[in-house]
């Protein structure tokens, strides 16, 4: 098991948005977790990549998160593509990426140049404008250069939170053709994604989060066989 969250709880001030989430991800899967708004699925990643203080226990590899500096996870191998990208406009594509090789260990510094072009060889749009300013970049190119530096990183968890926000379809199924990608060379990806349907069907498991709780954990079929996503849960629409 790689990563370990057990009875994981956030507060703000009076407010518990976390209310004892307990989840776990294999070496190599795919999970998927999913909720409405004000579920807690925000405040779990903040959690775990150390932005927002919690109590319970989380483990990479069993090694403890909690109470770690966020640059510190990043260096023992947790990489975030937050919610709206964060890309740094005021710097070009080169400089953003190489933001990504600042937070791998210093055990791998050596292969930046290798991991670089190979970054570039699998997004090539990010290529062709390595020296032009990210300001200038699509909101799909945008989403690749922001996976691309969290890549570069060489994390043993990627976490991406909301990926496909605000995309065309045609982009969103360039997204999920990636995770894919990853997947099959055993990357391992914590995803948050509004698309639910989407996530449940493609996801090795999924966690449905409720109220700061986990209602529901299973693979596609569990959620099939158990949840009616659509209606009363989550109140969303399903997406062909």
């Amino acid at each position: 098991m790689l990563l370990q969250v057990t009875d994981l709880r956030v507060t703000y001030g009076r407010v518990e948005a976390v209310r004892g989430v307990s989840l776990n991800v294999d070496e190599g899967e795919v999970v998927g977790m999913i909720g409405a708004n004000g579920a807690g699925k925000s405040s779990t990643l903040a959690a775990i990549t150390g932005s927002v203080a919690a109590t319970g226990d989380v483990q990479l590899d069993g090694r403890p998160l909690l109470g770690r500096r966020t640059e510190d996870i990043a260096r023992l191998g947790v990489a975030l593509v937050p919610e709206g990208r964060h890309i740094f406009g005021t710097m070009s594509v080169e400089e953003n990426l190489r933001l990504g090789l600042t937070a791998r260990p210093r055990r791998l510094r050596g292969s930046a140049r290798a991991d670089l072009d190979a970054v570039l060889d699998r997004f090539e749009v990010l290529r062709r404008l390595y020296g032009a300013s990210a300001a200038h970049l699509s909101g799909g190119e945008q989403q690749q250069l922001a996976i691309a530096r969290a890549l570069l990183s060489r994390p043993r968890l990627l976490v991406l939170d909301e990926p496909s926000l605000g995309l065309a379809p045609k982009l969103v199924d360039g997204i999920f053709s990636l995770i894919g990608e990853l997947r099959d060379e055993r990357t391992t990806v914590l995803l948050v994604e509004q698309n639910a349907q989407r996530v449940i069907a493609f996801a090795d498991r999924t966690y449905l989060l409720r109220r700061g709780l986990v209602a529901h954990h299973g693979d596609a079929a569990s959620f099939r066989d158990t949840v009616d996503v659509k209606g009363a849960y989550l109140g969303l629409e399903t997406t062909a």
